[in-house]
C-alpha cells in the first residue's frame, strides 16, 4: 500500500507543478486582477509573503542557474537520461524493505525530474516562476520552479535515507 503513496508523491508534485505552469503561461489573472504572466520574463512581479516572494515568468533554457543555456539540446538529453536512471532507482527501491526516507526522496526527486524534463521535451524551455527578495542580490535573481524545489528536497532525503 505504501508503493501507492510513493506514487502519489511523484504524481502530485508533477501535476502540481503542470498546473502552475500552465497557468504561469497562460498569463491569467487571479481574482485580484493581478496578470501572473507578460512575456519570457515578466516585467512586474506579483508580491506575496509580504513582498518577499515574487511571481513571475521566466524561460530558462539551460539547467539549474542557467548552465547549458547555449547547449539546450544537450541538457535536454541529459535530463532524460537522468530522469530515466532516476526512475530506475526508484522502481527498484519499491521491491525491498525498509529505508521509507530513500524511497520519499527518489519520489521527491522523480516528480520534480518528470517536471522539468517534460518541460524541456514539450516547450523547450523550463518554465520557472519563483523568486525571493533578499539582501543577497545574487540569490534574488534566481527564479525556481515547484520541481526545482522538490528535487533539492528529493535529492537531501535520498542522501540522509541512502544506506
Amino acid at each position: 500500500m505504501m508503493i501507492f503513496f510513493y506514487i502519489f508523491i511523484v504524481a502530485g508534485i508533477f501535476l502540481g507543478d503542470l498546473w502552475i505552469k500552465n497557468r504561469i503561461e497562460a498569463g491569467r489573472t487571479d481574482a485580484g486582477g493581478n496578470v501572473l504572466g507578460r512575456g519570457p520574463e515578466e516585467k512586474a512581479p506579483r508580491t506575496l509573503a509580504g513582498g518577499r516572494i515574487l511571481l513571475r515568468r521566466y524561460h530558462n533554457r539551460g539547467a539549474m542557474l542557467n548552465l547549458g543555456q547555449k547547449r539546450p539540446g544537450a541538457v535536454t538529453v541529459l535530463s532524460v537520461v537522468l530522469t530515466v536512471l532516476t526512475a530506475a532507482v526508484f522502481l527498484c527501491s519499491l521491491g525491498q524493505r525498509g529505508n521509507r526516507m530513500l524511497r520519499t526522496g527518489l519520489a521527491f526527486l522523480l516528480g520534480g525530474a518528470f517536471g522539468n524534463t517534460y518541460d524541456r521535451l514539450r516547450r523547450r524551455y523550463v518554465v520557472d516562476y519563483l523568486s525571493f527578495r533578499v539582501g543577497w542580490k545574487p540569490l534574488g535573481r534566481v527564479v525556481f520552479n515547484l520541481s526545482d524545489f522538490a528535487i533539492m528536497i528529493g535529492a537531501m532525503l535520498a542522501v540522509l535515507g541512502a544506506p
